[in-house]
């Protein structure tokens, strides 16, 4: 499949890397291409900058946002949360109409410095936004609640645990479910909440992330959830 990964940071890195070594044919899209692949050195996680990166992923092919989103069967953003309606506008709406967008990004606001607020929450969510600017995309929420590394590789984690869907569209969630199987995810664990309303619940879960993150010193953990049975009356 043709897949546009939007953005060139460590999460669009990670998820344009595992989906070529799936075998599907990755472009990812950047506003500067030139910018984006003379960054050398290291990157801001300690991971290399994306030019360096690219040196050793040179088949995954770079372009701007519009030519990858036009490219691309299935699109992923990947940028920052704050500048992700702006990114997506220079996709271009033609260039996105019809299509599946994967939004794993989160509306983290690190202007305050840590831990990061969200800019938007409660009675909206940063997919809705996305899906009220691009009325004909199908928009996804998923793999947005952990690490990038995990996302593609649930066995970071041992156990059952869960990622997220939420969307509007039921075929693009299901095409979405086969896609997280083939990054390693059971069926079981996967836990389609509803429509794109429900994206307020799982991007509000970011700041309790973090924290948990912070206490473990670490982001290698993920949240589960376990079904009982209600008490007999």
């Amino acid at each position: 499949m043709k897949i546009a990964v939007l953005g060139t940071g460590v999460v669009g890195q990670t998820l344009a890397e595992k989906l070529a070594t799936l075998g599907h044919d990755v472009t990812m899209g950047t506003r500067d291409v030139a910018n984006a692949l003379a960054t050398m050195g290291n990157g801001s996680y300690g991971q290399p900058a994306f030019g360096e990166w690219h040196k050793n992923h040179a088949n995954i092919k770079v372009a701007t946002f519009a030519d990858a989103a036009a490219f691309g069967e299935f699109v992923i953003n990947a940028t920052n949360g704050m500048g992700t309606l702006n990114a997506l506008e220079h996709a271009g709406h033609d260039n996105l109409k019809n299509k599946i967008l994967l939004d794993v990004s989160n509306p983290l606001d690190f202007t305050h410095g840590m831990p990061p607020s969200l800019w938007v929450s409660n009675t909206d969510s940063l997919g809705e936004q996305i899906q009220r600017a691009f009325p004909d995309t199908k928009v996804v929420k998923s793999l947005h609640t952990m690490n990038a590394y995990l996302m593609v590789n649930s066995s970071i984690v041992p156990g059952n645990h869960t990622v997220f869907l939420s969307g509007n569209d039921v075929e693009a969630k299901l095409k979405m479910r086969g896609l997280l199987i083939t990054f390693g995810w059971k069926d079981e664990n996967i836990f389609d909440l509803g429509d794109i309303t429900t994206a307020r619940g799982t991007e509000q879960i970011l700041p309790l992330w973090v924290r948990i993150m912070g206490t473990l010193q670490h982001p290698f953990f993920n949240f589960s959830i376990v079904v009982g049975r209600p008490p007999a009356a």
